[in-house]
């Protein structure tokens, strides 16, 4: 029991409507003829006028059959006012008024007209029809048509102002009806519209898609490449110039002692530099990140370029250290590294100092020297050895979503400075 009571489906209250239109006629026919029948006698009906309302009665359930078949293609607010249902409408309208003029019970029949003109009748012809109506229920109620004395005439049009009174309430229902009908309409008609469009959007978004795919492959390469051009100028290429500067010491001096220096540096600077290679092939991640932080391997970045230019350089911390993506720790320590080569051959500064900060969802790298400057408007050639100095450093900030400013004047030092998003380790 509990099962079948879970199964059935509610029936909304359009769908008791549409019941009612197709059945209603039936029941309520049947009703006033069973009735009528009983009052023959009351209402003093003539043999020949229970014969004619008894074929009447036939007529009507005839019209409602044949209404059946031609109406019920549609949902009761999809019907559209037809010539088919204005002579269904006008029909059913004669025949309930002359059974009420037979017998005042029939109303009972008559009364359908009440429920239906707003959706059978065009919209100028609501008011008559539910006026006609009016006229059979206010005869029916008033004892019958035609009414048969003074006083019965008075209840007659008394009766006739209330259900004319009625009959605009009625009109007031259908056409409002009619309106959230025609809304409900032009709502389905946008929500098609509106899948149809989603449908093109989403069709163009697949060509986009694709499209995206292939431009992302080629921004992939040109990208993949510049990261080998710049990791190339950081780590071998800085190596080799300064193999190439011992080289030069040792050609250009006697003494063996300082020779045989400049040699074990231009060795030491030559393993380095194949490790670099090699880690380069790997993953071209800096082997300095390979078992220290960013701020670790920044410390010990600064400490041997101290040693090895003698510039008193230092190193400070700001904020809350975090765990850094891979990605972003590599990129600020090959710009610190950038920096401090620039510093080195160009700036001819005394002091340095390297800043590492934490701000919140930022980190930034600031590189100072009191060197002696030069003009940031003046660009100077990407050529030779500086071929991916400011621009390399730009480039790589600008991969990660960061960007690099330089600030300097001549004879007034040099600040660079390098602002990323801090992108936590996963």
């Amino acid at each position: 029991m509990t099962t079948a009571r879970a199964a059935r489906v509610p029936v909304s209250v359009e769908e008791r409507w549409e019941q009612f239109h197709r059945w209603g006629p039936y029941a309520l026919l049947a009703l006033s003829t069973v009735i009528s029948a009983l009052s023959v006698n009351a209402f003093g009906m003539t043999r020949a006028e229970q014969y004619t309302a008894g074929a009447l009665v036939v007529l009507a359930v005839v019209l409602q059959l044949c209404w059946g078949r031609t109406g019920r293609g549609l949902s009761l607010h999809e019907r559209e006012p037809s010539t088919a249902g204005l002579v269904y409408y006008g029909l059913r309208t004669v025949i309930a008024f002359v059974l009420t003029w037979l017998n005042p019970l029939f109303a009972i029949y008559a009364v359908l007209g009440y429920f239906d003109s707003g959706h059978l009748l065009p919209e100028r012809a609501v008011r008559a029809g539910l006026l006609v109506h009016a006229v059979i229920m206010a005869g029916s109620q008033s004892g019958g048509l035609p009414p048969a004395g003074a006083l019965q005439w008075a209840l007659f049009a008394g009766l006739l102002l209330l259900n004319g009174s009625l009959t605009l309430v009625f009109a007031h229902l259908g056409r409002r009806e009619s309106e959230i009908a025609a809304e409900r309409s032009a709502t389905i008609t946008e929500l098609e519209q509106a899948n149809f469009r989603l449908e093109q959007a989403l069709e163009e978004n697949a060509g986009l898609h694709a499209q995206l795919l292939v431009q992302a492959r080629e921004a992939g390469v040109a990208d993949e490449r510049r990261r080998l051009a710049a990791e190339i100028h950081d780590t071998i290429a800085q190596g080799l110039t300064g193999i190439i500067a011992q080289l030069q010491v040792v050609t250009a001096t006697s003494d063996p002692e300082l020779a045989r220096e400049h040699l074990n540096r231009a060795a030491a600077l030559a393993r380095h530099s194949l490790g670099e290679a090699r880690r380069s092939v790997q993953n071209l991640g800096p082997t300095a990140l390979d078992h220290d932080t960013l701020a670790e391997a920044l410390k010990k970045t600064v400490v041997e370029w101290a040693e090895r230019t003698g510039v008193d350089a230092r190193f400070t911390v700001t904020g809350t250290e975090e765990p850094l993506h891979d990605e972003v720790a590599a990129t600020l320590l090959r710009i610190a590294q950038e920096a401090l080569a620039n510093t080195a051959r160009h700036a001819g500064a005394r002091r340095a100092g390297v800043t590492l900060s934490y701000m919140g969802d930022e980190i930034t790298l600031d590189v100072r020297d009191d060197g002696r400057g030069f003009d940031p408007l003046v660009l100077r050639p990407r050529s030779g050895a500086n071929g991916f100095g400011l621009d390399g450093m730009r480039a790589r900030a600008e991969r990660i979503a960061g960007a690099v400013t330089v600030e300097s004047e001549e004879g007034g030092g040099t600040a660079v400075s390098a602002r990323v998003p801090l992108v936590r380790h996963a």
